[in-house]
């Protein structure tokens, strides 16, 4: 797959927008603030395809971009920290359920941060993944901001917080040193059939 043949296609900000056309969605989950978009641009080796905003709360769609004309790569919206009205908030999040409900998800990517605790959000995430079977990896981002003393313990932390099974991988990443790139681009991949 040629990473760098992509292109934005769609914001969906209603089910009627989302994609059903069968080709393998790889959806980006995680809270607002977590790097959801910084680590997009990572896999793609560029550097502001998926908008970086400074406040969080930047993707408030359901964002379709299309890889080669194999496989999506969607940026969900973020949870928890935006600053915008409960009403906004209220939309997302069913936004989210749609999305979750109707989407032939191949690949769910939650992104947590490598620096603390994973949320109630985040839990309430992994558990969707787990209850429907969908696969799913976790990416412990922003890890160059972890002492090294501290990786081996937060990542045993996260693993235990969101209940993951065994054969969930968690990825240790930073988006900013492309620590863990080639490790999730292999599992997307994979379900992308390449």
């Amino acid at each position: 797959m040629n990473l760098q043949n992509v292109e934005f296609v769609r914001s969906a900000a209603e089910p009627q927008g989302f994609f059903r056309d069968g080709l393998p969605q790889i959806a980006f989950a995680g809270k607002s603030n977590v790097g959801k978009s910084s680590v997009i641009n990572c896999l793609l080796q560029r550097k502001n395809f998926a908008r970086v905003g400074e406040a969080p709360g930047k993707t408030i769609h359901v964002n379709y971009f299309r890889v080669d004309g194999k496989a999506y790569f969607v940026d969900l919206p973020g949870y928890g920290f935006a600053k915008v009205s409960r009403g906004e908030k209220e939309r997302w999040g069913r936004l989210m359920e749609s999305y979750f409900e109707e989407a032939e998800i191949s690949l769910g990517v939650l992104i947590v941060d490598a620096r603390h605790n994973p949320t109630n959000n985040d839990c309430t995430m992994a558990d969707w993944f787990k209850s429907t079977g969908c696969p799913f990896v976790v990416v412990a981002n922003k890890l160059d901001k972890v002492k090294k003393s501290e990786v081996e313990p937060n990542l045993a932390q996260i693993r235990k917080d969101l209940e993951l099974p065994e054969t969930c991988p968690l990825i240790p990443f930073s988006a900013e040193k492309r620590t863990g790139r080639e490790i999730l681009l292999r599992h997307i991949l994979t379900v992308a059939g390449e």
